[in-house]
């Protein structure tokens, strides 16, 4: 597809699409280096053994990373996507030489800041142009797609670093594996990637937005995100929890295993189960968002990654730390690329890259967070008593998108046709309201034809049947009042529906338009 003449649509940008797959797939190889052995390294060649001191490199990869990420959206925005990608593809030339040569644990605490920062700018970068790419339809497949390729390439890098280590030594030659990677996913990304910021324009250009969704600054995105809209801060908290327990399994699962005395080979093939599974659950989980909604799967994925935790904590040997590890990657999957669908559901296309850059900012702030949780409650109670503490985050978390979150998948019109309505409004509840200084946002679901011939005034017209794609064009908070001719209909098809896609305060209204022009209340002819 010409990248002079932007389609939405997964099919229709296929051979892109598939294109950035295969790029994320060197992005994940890329932290797949440090998966298995960095924790060996760390008390074999550096004698280190505080936790704490151990995990340091991913706290610092945590908090260059989330920076990162937070900036890679702002300027995916203002510069284009591809650019970005190239820059982070230019700070990990430096990761491989620097973990094969370092002489010190700062030498490697020092690499990790620029793995966090190329990390950053190029997995942010191939979601944001995924998320362009397809549009608003299979958001989920195309997030699950996405996420496999990374997290699969986490898992076999890290079971390939493990197998040479365990045969040659644990430096250099794990790590000439990295200098394979930066290579082809950087000459990929220069050669062949497209620009789609293209794609992320035409979309916005599809929804006659308001100003409650465009225009947003920085601040606003950024608030917004993490604090104020009850979805996108449900899914900034459970994407940070999620990487917090991500860090730990990272950085104190490995040590757990040495000290249940298995084979750094051993190690190596749990430390792989875990994204392994992660990853090629994603194939089907997002997908799957894309049929059953978000909120179950990102619920249900926390509550299930707690569990993998504690059989993992709970466990004395292979089997069940192998069981565990499947536990936490299948709750993994279910709500990784479902978090990033929730994500490209709710914010407006023009500020769509800024919003994921601050959830991607919070979400691996929590490898930070993990890592200094993790380790210091390990050197003062013990590796089982951080393992305890990390699965009951994560239960919280699940706890908090329960209660908190609605969904956000807008199910298309037919799925709601069987059900009763709400109770309908009446003109003089609706003119009174108004009266007292109420905002309420009347919605015309007629055609364009009908709200033509007569309308209320201050009513905005969307056809029931484009009602499902058009939900950006509505405020998020306050009263609507759907209105077709004579009330009923599709006017109650149309409040069920903004129901059903979160919208709480959806009337009909009674007698529609017919009963607001009868009453004179100023509509037009």
């Amino acid at each position: 597809m010409s990248p002079h003449r932007p389609v939405l649509g997964l099919r229709e940008n296929w051979r892109q699409f598939a294109l950035l797959v295969l790029v994320n797939g060197f992005v994940g190889a890329m932290v797949g280096l440090e998966r298995t052995i960095l924790p060996t390294i760390a008390e074999q060649e550096f004698d280190i053994a505080a936790k704490s001191a151990i995990l340091s490199f991913i706290a610092v990869f945590g908090v260059s990373k989330a920076i990162t990420n937070y900036l890679a959206g702002r300027f995916s925005d203002r510069l284009g996507r591809k650019p970005v990608l190239l820059f982070g593809w230019l700070a990990a030339i430096p990761v491989p030489f620097l973990l094969m040569w370092a002489p010190s644990w700062e030498w490697i605490t020092f690499a990790n800041v620029f793995l966090g920062i190329s990390q950053g700018l190029t997995w942010s970068t191939t979601v944001i142009m995924k998320i362009d790419l397809v549009g608003p339809q299979r958001r989920g497949l195309a997030m699950g797609l996405n996420e496999f390729a990374g997290y699969f390439a986490v898992a076999v890098s890290a079971l390939a670093t493990g197998y040479i280590a365990s045969t040659w030594g644990l430096r250099p030659e794990p790590f000439y594996l990295g200098i394979v990677y930066v290579a082809f996913g950087g000459l990929l990304s220069w050669l062949a990637v497209h620009e789609t910021h293209g794609h992320a324009r035409l979309e916005a250009n599809t929804h006659a937005a308001t100003g409650t969704h465009v225009g947003l600054s920085p601040r606003e995105v950024f608030t917004r995100t993490s604090f104020t809209d009850r979805n996108l801060s449900s899914v900034s908290q459970a994407g940070m929890v999620n990487n917090l327990n991500d860090g730990m399994a990272w950085g104190l699962f490995p040590m757990l295993y040495a000290a249940a005395g298995l084979s750094l080979e051993r190690i190596g093939l749990l430390a792989a189960l875990y994204p392994a599974v992660w990853g090629l659950s994603q194939l089907f989980t997002g997908a799957l968002s894309d049929r059953l909604g978000r909120k179950g799967l990102i619920v249900g994925g926390m509550w299930l990654q707690a569990a993998g935790i504690v059989l993992i904590g709970a466990g004395n040997g292979f089997q069940l730390f192998a069981a565990g590890s499947v536990l936490l990657g299948l709750g993994t999957a279910m709500v990784y690329p479902t978090l990033l669908a929730a994500i490209g559901d709710v914010a407006h296309p023009a500020w769509r890259a800024s919003s994921v850059g601050v959830y991607r900012l919070w979400r691996d702030l929590g490898y930070a967070f993990g890592a200094l949780i993790a380790g210091f409650t390990a050197d003062a109670l013990g590796l089982h008593a951080a393992i305890w503490v990390v699965a009951a985050l994560t239960f919280a978390s699940g706890v908090i998108a329960a209660v908190r979150m609605r969904e956000t998948l807008h199910r298309p019109v037919e799925n709601v046709l069987e059900q009763e309505g709400p109770p309908c409004v009446s003109v003089r509840d609706v003119r009174e309201r108004r009266a007292r200084g109420e905002e309420i946002q009347l919605v015309d679901v007629r055609s364009p034809e009908e709200f033509a011939t007569g309308h209320a005034e201050g009513a905005i017209n969307i056809p029931v049947d484009e009602l499902g794609d058009r939900l950006l064009e509505l405020p998020r908070t306050g009263p609507i009042v759907t209105l077709c001719g004579k009330g009923g209909g599709r006017s109650d098809r149309a409040a069920l529906l903004l129901i059903d896609a979160g919208w709480t305060d959806t009337r009909p209204l009674c007698g529609g338009t017919q009963a607001w022009l009868a009453e004179n209340t100023g509509g037009n002819a």
